[in-house]
């Protein structure tokens, strides 16, 4: 019998998006499991991410645990977030999450939005 091959991380933190991660999941009004991460339809460039506190892990999650943070991914993004890096960025006149994902065709110019194909998943 074959042995299964260990899953690829959808989702990896970098250092700046853990730390402000915690920053926001200690200010939650009310307890939360995690962090959900997702995509949607809309925007010019035909989707974007989402962001959104959790109130419990559905039996569908990706959870991610990555540098004492708790991910959770939305089971319909997970094809379309294989691979990304989340990170947080502080410049000049803005500070946000930036996703770096390979899976990312384009973007709309003002940032917003993103074109992504589903991951290629060997068989």
């Amino acid at each position: 019998m074959a042995s299964a091959r260990p899953r690829p991380q959808v989702i990896r933190l970098t250092d700046a998006a853990a730390a402000r991660l915690k920053q926001i999941m200690a200010k939650a009004e009310k307890p939360i499991a995690g962090v959900r991460i997702g995509v949607k339809n809309g925007g010019c460039a035909g989707m974007s991410y989402t962001m959104e506190y959790a109130e419990a892990v559905t039996p569908s999650d990706e959870v991610i645990e990555d540098k004492g943070v708790r991910v959770l991914v939305d089971p319909k993004a997970v094809l379309f977030l294989l691979g990304t890096e989340m990170d947080f960025r502080t410049e000049k006149l803005s500070a946000g999450f930036v996703f770096t994902n390979p899976n990312q065709v384009s973007a709309c110019g003002c940032g917003e939005s993103v074109q992504i194909k589903p991951a290629e998943v060997e068989a």
